[in-house]
């Protein structure tokens, strides 16, 4: 339809018709609307909708479980932090509000390198696991991801992430491609500054420490909500080509280490014993030195002693050493000594005693 002058007429809004909208809620409920007055219908039309309303309002009820969190939205709009009180909780029902619970505390798994199946056999993935190291060595290094959600509104909101089927990983979730490739970057970054013999014998722990805190940093700044737990390298191994000599290389470290922790323990072992035996001899010289000199001490007083009594006493002292030394000589030899001076003659017997006995032939 045109108007007057000329230009096309908007289309005329249909009436609103209170009694057709009636006479058609009389036609759902056939005959027993035909029975209702038209307030009652009303009636009963309002406690349809409110019934209605009530039960939309319900839906809006929703429950956290221990280790849960829910992020609120209200047309599309994140609310405040996410819940984490136990129990019922009341948020606006769709389309107006959306709530997402999700567990929080549980401890989720990535896997770089390899993928694990139920039967516990490992398919290696090259492309992850093939990376240089710091002395243009190729490794192939193979890696576990530990991790939990520590913010729920940042998981779900921040990172528009593709997801990863292969580990059924969803769209918007940044445990998917975000998480693998921060990893992968990290890790790389970290075996390109350090030795092969570093990343397959001697530092694997620093390896794995580097890498957990590097990925972390990433994960932060992207604000994807995820704290990683531990980082964990599982086969770390030389490319297929050249395993063999890698293979022998470790062997001969190997023995390297061995053969030196035996010298050591022999060090450890031969050196105290030595230690010990040489106190000892010690000790017996210092005793035996002792000995001589207390020996050689007493050895002088007795001379000195025996000089002095020889000074004031020469005779009594020369013989009395004499026969100190005839004693010493004969020490079980009955000895008669005679002084022509004295009757009747001294016999002097063992033990020091003293007999008397008469000098010339027996008496008639």
């Amino acid at each position: 339809m045109f108007t007057p002058g000329g230009g096309q007429q908007p289309p005329r809004q249909p009436e609103f018709d209170l009694e057709q909208l009636l006479g058609r809620v009389r036609g759902i409920f056939g005959g027993a609307g035909g029975r209702l007055s038209g307030g009652n219908l009303s009636i009963l039309i309002i406690a349809v909708v409110a019934l209605l309303a009530i039960i939309w309002a319900a839906t809006g009820v929703y429950t956290v479980s221990p280790g849960e969190n829910a992020a609120l939205r209200l047309f599309g709009a994140v609310q405040g932090a996410p819940v984490s009180e136990e129990g019922l909780h009341w948020w606006w029902p769709t389309p107006a509000g959306k709530k997402d619970v999700l567990l929080v505390t549980e401890t989720r798994r990535m896997e770089l390198g390899f993928r694990s199946n139920d039967a516990a056999v490992n398919t290696p993935f090259l492309d992850e696991a093939l990376m240089i190291s710091g002395d243009l060595n190729i490794v192939d290094v193979q890696m576990v991801v530990q991790y939990r959600i520590s913010n729920l509104n940042n998981f779900l909101f921040k990172v528009d992430d593709p997801g990863e089927p292969v580990r059924l990983i969803p769209e918007g979730r940044p445990d998917g491609r975000t998480l693998k490739d921060g990893a992968e970057a990290a890790l790389r970054l970290v075996v390109g500054q350090r030795s092969i013999d570093d990343v397959l014998v001697r530092g694997r722990e620093l390896v794995e420490t580097d890498t957990r805190e590097r990925l972390q940093d990433i994960l932060d700044e992207y604000e994807a909500g995820i704290e990683v737990i531990s980082v964990q390298l599982q086969d770390v191994k030389a490319p297929e080509e050249v395993r063999d000599a890698f293979d022998d290389v470790l062997r001969g470290r190997q023995e390297r280490e061995t053969r030196i922790n035996q010298a050591l323990a022999y060090e450890a072992e031969i050196i105290p014993r030595a230690r010990g035996d040489a106190e000892r001899i010690i000790e017996a010289s210092e005793a035996f030195k002792r000995a001589r000199i207390e020996t050689a001490n007493g050895e002088a007083q007795r001379f000195e002693s025996v000089r002095n009594e020889y000074q004031s006493s020469p005779e009594v002292t020369r013989q009395r050493l004499y026969l100190e030394a005839l004693e010493n000589v004969f020490p079980r030899v009955t000895k008669i000594i005679v002084d022509p001076d004295t009757e009747p003659v001294l016999i002097l017997g063992q033990d020091g005693n003293v007999i008397p006995a008469p000098i010339g032939p027996p008496g008639p």
